[in-house]
């Protein structure tokens, strides 16, 4: 990171219990260093045990990812950026309307049998990411699944994530593959109103439909990160940290180009 983008990022990060008086032990490593090492090996695909030696050792790195991952703190750094890109956007940091869309990808040998399926209408053998954004693009809430999930199945899972989450949403557009019973359930269980954007039947080649472009965008934003171009994690709740770190670093470089 430049000296930029750290200063947006130590603003943003979760303050350590220690540094509050409320116990715990010192960190031993720089907050930056170790940012910086997830960052490398999200944008870069490498193993955990390829971390370049100009970073700590790739074990006391990896502790400090599953830390985060499982103290919740991965989830609370990327909401903070997320909010300060909304503000300075103009908009208000809770959202109101989302865009949710899921991506089918190969998995690794790595990935457990039990958390993997065939997607028969991509024809993919791996995993599935199912986002919900806003009209930003940023992400509000992931969920991954193995790819036989059906979009209505997890749709009703992922839904109810967004509105434990961001009570204020109350539209969201989707495609094709998220219409019947989850409509209705949509409107009755959480109040949101769930528009269907559809292709139309006539229409020949690449067409760019209103709302659901924003979506695709991030996650070509995504596939950016060389991680996240096919799933290497054992548990679906690290492919969903990683996920979340990929976002940090767009919204994160996003911020340092506007403070210039």
């Amino acid at each position: 990171m430049s000296d930029a983008e750290w200063a947006v990022v130590r603003d943003a990060m979760p303050v350590p219990c220690w540094l509050e008086g409320r116990g715990g032990q010192p960190e031993s490593y720089c907050h930056r260093q170790m940012v910086d090492a997830v960052r490398y090996l999200v944008a870069g695909g490498i193993t955990w045990r390829a971390m370049p030696a100009d970073f700590p050792a790739w074990d006391r790195v990896y502790a400090f990812f599953r830390r985060w991952r499982d103290k919740g703190l991965t989830a609370e750094f990327h909401d903070r950026l997320r909010d300060r890109v909304r503000r300075a956007a103009g908009r208000d940091p809770e959202p109101t309307a989302g865009i949710i869309d899921a991506q089918s990808v190969k998995a690794a040998a790595s990935v457990p049998s039990a958390t993997r399926g065939f997607d028969g209408g991509k024809k993919v053998n791996g995993r599935k990411r199912h986002i919900v954004v806003d009209t930003l693009g940023l992400l509000l809430t992931v969920m991954v699944t193995a790819a036989s999930a059906t979009d209505r199945d997890a749709g009703q899972t992922l839904l109810a994530r967004l509105r434990e989450r961001h009570w204020r949403v109350t539209r969201v557009w989707a495609d094709g593959g998220y219409t019947g019973r989850l409509v209705d359930l949509a409107r009755d269980a959480w109040r949101i109103v769930l528009t269907v954007v559809r292709r139309s039947d006539d229409t020949s080649g690449f067409t760019v439909l209103p709302k659901r472009w924003l979506v695709e965008r991030t996650f070509a934003w995504l596939m950016h990160s060389r991680r996240l171009a096919r799933d290497y994690e054992t548990r679906t709740d690290t492919s969903e940290a990683v996920i979340k770190w990929a976002m940090s670093t767009v919204m994160s470089r996003r911020l340092a180009r506007r403070a210039r």
